[in-house]
């Protein structure tokens, strides 16, 4: 991350730390690099947005992935608890990107994940704001830059959630499936 974003005090929260440490996996953007700016699509749309998952590659994948979870975590929220602005589970292992737009506030382009329709496979919960899809970042005004942390997680199996799962219960899966991990981190405030 940045060395800019460090030295900021309310950033120095990182929920992964406490979390078993596992394979190492690459998780990277055409549209931003770690620690840089979020992509203007990846914002909401009422400050210029799209609400649009940026752009994600993701590669060094460990044996046994039987599929992929990705989550976006914005830990800097003023919620105690963070805001989740997406979480999906069950993606195939064959997938190993995702086009920017992939998906929207409520729009998923179930092509983009190697399949044909909803119920074949991936699951997008709602996130924090209740919405089954990816919420662009929208922090509250002068509390400075949020990190929004995007995080690919190699899955030892299907986790066995429905879509009325919240991103807290995906999490707990994860603690005991996941065994690979790949992270970026954009910065956006107002």
């Amino acid at each position: 991350m940045a060395a800019n974003a460090c030295e900021d005090a309310t950033m120095s929260f990182d929920p992964y730390e406490r979390l078993p440490k596992l394979h190492d996996m690459t998780l990277t953007s055409e549209d931003f690099t770690d620690g840089d700016r979020l992509p203007t699509r990846s914002v909401m749309t009422e400050l210029g947005g799209q609400d649009e998952l940026p752009q994600l590659s993701w590669s060094n994948i460990p044996e046994g992935t039987k599929t992929f979870a990705l989550t976006c975590l914005d830990p800097d929220a003023p919620t105690g608890s963070g805001f989740w602005h997406m979480s999906a589970f069950n993606i195939p292992a064959s997938v190993t990107s995702l086009p920017g737009g992939a998906v929207r506030w409520d729009t998923i382009n179930w092509d983009a994940f190697g399949v044909s329709g909803e119920g074949q496979g991936p699951t997008c919960v709602r996130n924090s704001r209740n919405v089954a899809g990816f919420t662009g970042s929208r922090p509250p005004v002068g509390h400075g830059d949020h990190r929004y942390m995007f995080v690919i997680h190699a899955v030892d199996t299907a986790l066995e959630l429905g879509p009325e799962a919240r991103p807290e219960q995906v999490g707990m899966q994860l603690f005991s499936h996941a065994i690979g991990r790949g992270r970026i981190t954009g910065l956006f405030g107002r």
